[in-house]
This record gives structure tokens, C-alpha cells and sequence, in this order.
């Protein structure tokens, strides 16, 4: 069996070195591996402030009901794998048995070849005609790499055609015909105009017609029956498409699905002929936020409950008046796009919520902690939302035993590439 992701350079990244590059690492843990820590876990009081810490028993947990609802489903997953960036877990999710791992743009693609991912959704259109040569280099001297990108215009179709062409590429690329709407972000807007660039593709040598592509989660950001009426009206343009192409290959893929709406996804699209494949990419790490709030688990419509695992964690440096703390965790450390951190508890002070507190600002390097019971030197442990713009500030990530344990422990180091 052909492992889909190098397992061997997975491994490695055990030996890695802890030093004062990696913003999460003590002093105390300079000259460590990250097979050291696994092998005897730190306490979680011998890291300092501002720190990301993930859940071992939420990502054991997570990655295993998703798997088990797609397959329930009878859809494949390749989750975006933007969401963490991070090898280690990709693997996790494809030996649970995710089909592939979709990306964002050329730049996180390099770090997934790097690693031997060997099957890769772009979930987005590539006309760099550099990038275009690597890619084409990378099918052409592995034939057990599979890709697949999106196109949404005639012009985007000339572009890559003429750099695939002067590349000397043999390997046709496989492109989706991605469909869009108004308001959306990327995809061709008229279904007709979709089905002329689905025959300009045919026409391309270089390049396959593979599947029809979108996004739903760009028509509604809530879960309300407006929203929830725009995206499956969106979903049903995408099957009405997907059924009148003319495909290059004997399985069609049809894809869309983010992590709010992938139960109307697989309602929709999920008996379509061909392979469906969502892209749900957060349901790994989850949140205490935006997530928490409108994934079809934490609705009740599909499959059990996630978990958040993740966590944030700040120091409190200053009282200066009465009802406000600064703590030292801010926008170089937590996520705040989709909300603001929530704080919970005070470590070491049992398991008693901050009831009543909230954090009302952050600046780079400091959180507005207001209405809460605290004193200067307590560790505050904050619920975040959004897990895509927590990751990416931080470069190696601590992996706790139990987040509610009195004394976590520290038992791995989650390496990111952003």
C-alpha cells in the first residue's frame, strides 16, 4: 500500500531541536527534542505566557468523528489543510481516512509535496506560469501524484494552457470549473459562461476536465433559514452543473463544503454521479466561537459534538483600575477576527468559570480583560474562535494531556508551516 502521506519525513520532525526560534518553548527546554518531550511530558507550569496549547483527547476525538460522518455519508473528505499547516496532523487525518488535503495557494503546496502528500485539491485557481512549471515537474516525475485545481474563466484556462505548454509539461493538469455568485468571492458568476469554459478546457492538450468546484460558505456567514436557504440555492446551481459537463475522466469529482455547511453539502451534492468530496478543514481543531456556533454537529442536525482543541493562555501583568486586567496575549497571539477570546478559568484555581468577565480589546501584545476575578501573576485560559488564524502564530504548538486537569501536561509539539 502506497502510504499518501511520507511518513518517514513526518516522523523526523521528532528530532527537531528546542530552542529560543519557537516563541512556545521555555528556556528551560533548550536542547530538547520534540522526541523528548514525548517520551517524558513536561508540566504544563514549566511554559511561559502567551501561550497556544492544544487538546490531545479534542483532536482524537474530532478527527474520528468526522471520519466516521463522512463515511457514513459516502463522501470522501479532503480537509483544508490551511487550517494548521501542519504535517503531523494531516497525517492523522489521512490515516483516518481522508481521501486528500486541500490547500490555499502555491506556497502551502510546496510544504505538502515536501512531505509527500500525494493527493492535493488547490482550492483555487494557479496561473503563475513559475508556479505552473513546479507543479507540472512535480506530476511529471511522480506519477502517483494526483492534483486537481479550479479554473473560472477562458482567460484563466489560455493562461495555464500557454505556461504548461512552454513548461514542456506531459501530464495533463485536472481542473474543476469552479461556479461562483453574486457577492461570492472567485467562481464565474453565469452558468452558461460555465459550460463555454468547461469546452475551452477540452480543447486545452494540457489541462483535463476533472469536476465541477465551489464554495458555499461565501453566501452566509450564520446559521438562520436565510442563510441557510442561500447556500443550499447556490449548492443546487453547482449540481445542475456538475450534470450537464462533458468530463474528461470516468469519475467526475464534485466538491464544495467548509466546515459550516457540510450537512446541506452532502444532502445536495452527495448523490450526484461521480465522487464527492468535501473540504471541511476546521472541524480538527474546532473553537469555543464561530464554529462552536454554526457546525452541523454543534447544531444538532449531524453526527455528535466536536470539542475545541485549542486554548489560549495569558499571564495577568497589570490592574490599573478597578474592573480592568491586561493580560499579555494579544493580536500577535490569539486569534480575534471572529470574535474576541473567552475567558474561562484561572489555572491552579480550580475549575470555576470567569463568570461575567470578557475580553473587550487586543492590542499586539495585550488582551482587555474586563470584570474578572483576578490578581497580577494568575494564568488566565481563554476559549478562541477561529483555529485558521490561531495556527498560523505559532510555529510549534505544546499538545496538553487533559486542557482541564489541575496540572496538564505537556505530551507533544504540533510543527506548523505558514
Amino acid at each position: 500500500m502506497v502510504e499518501s502521506i511520507d511518513g518517514a519525513a513526518v516522523d523526523a520532525l521528532g528530532d527537531e531541536r528546542l530552542d529560543w526560534r519557537f516563541k512556545a518553548i521555555p528556556a528551560s527546554a533548550d536542547g530538547m527534542s520534540v522526541a523528548d518531550v514525548r517520551a517524558d511530558p513536561l508540566p504544563l507550569d514549566a511554559f511561559g505566557t502567551p501561550l497556544l496549547t492544544l487538546d490531545a483527547g479534542a483532536l482524537d476525538h474530532n478527527i474520528a468523528a468526522m471520519a466516521a460522518w463522512t463515511r457514513d455519508a459516502g463522501v470522501d473528505l479532503a480537509p483544508h489543510g490551511k487550517t494548521t499547516m501542519a504535517p503531523a496532523l494531516w497525517r492523522r487525518q489521512l490515516d483516518a481516512g481522508a481521501w486528500g488535503i486541500t490547500l490555499a495557494n502555491l506556497p502551502q503546496l510546496r510544504v505538502a509535496r515536501a512531505f509527500g502528500v500525494r493527493r492535493l485539491i488547490l482550492a483555487n485557481t494557479l496561473v503563475d506560469p513559475a508556479g505552473l512549471a513546479w507543479l507540472g515537474a512535480q506530476l511529471d516525475t511522480d506519477p502517483g501524484f494526483a492534483f486537481l485545481s479550479w479554473v473560472d474563466s477562458v482567460r484563466t484556462v489560455e493562461l495555464m494552457d500557454e505556461a504548461l505548454r512552454a513548461a514542456r509539461v506531459t501530464r495533463p493538469v485536472d481542473v474543476c470549473v469552479e461556479l461562483g455568485g453574486p457577492h461570492g468571492r472567485t467562481g464565474v458568476r453565469d452558468d452558461a459562461e460555465a459550460r463555454t469554459i468547461a469546452g475551452a478546457v477540452r480543447r486545452a492538450p494540457t489541462l483535463r476536465l476533472a469536476g465541477t468546484g465551489g464554495y458555499e460558505g461565501a453566501f452566509a456567514h450564520d446559521a438562520s433559514g436565510e442563510s441557510r436557504a442561500a447556500v443550499d440555492a447556490y449548492l443546487r446551481r453547482v449540481a445542475d452543473l456538475h450534470r450537464v459537463l462533458d468530463y474528461e475522466t470516468d469519475e467526475p469529482v464534485v466538491t464544495a463544503g467548509g466546515s459550516a455547511y457540510f450537512d446541506q453539502v452532502v444532502e445536495v451534492l452527495g448523490p450526484l454521479p461521480g465522487r464527492t468530496v468535501l473540504r471541511s478543514g476546521a472541524y480538527v481543531i474546532h473553537d469555543d466561537g464561530f464554529y462552536r456556533g454554526i457546525s452541523p454537529f454543534a447544531r444538532g442536525t449531524s453526527g455528535a459534538r466536536l470539542r475545541s482543541a485549542m486554548h489560549g493562555w495569558a499571564r495577568v501583568v497589570s490592574r490599573p483600575e478597578p474592573a480592568l486586567a491586561l493580560v499579555d496575549a494579544g493580536k500577535r497571539d490569539v486569534p480575534y477576527d471572529e470574535g474576541m477570546p473567552e475567558p474561562q478559568l484561572v489555572r491552579g484555581k480550580g475549575a470555576a468559570p470567569l463568570e461575567g468577565a470578557s475580553v473587550t480589546a487586543v492590542n499586539d501584545q495585550h488582551g482587555f480583560l474586563r470584570d474578572a476575578a483576578v490578581e497580577v501573576g494568575d494564568v488566565v485560559r481563554f476559549g478562541l474562535s477561529h483555529p485558521c488564524t490561531a495556527f498560523d502564530k505559532w510555529t510549534l504548538i505544546p499538545v496538553v494531556d487533559d486542557a482541564d486537569a489541575e496540572s496538564p501536561r505537556v505530551v507533544d509539539l504540533v510543527r506548523t508551516w505558514f
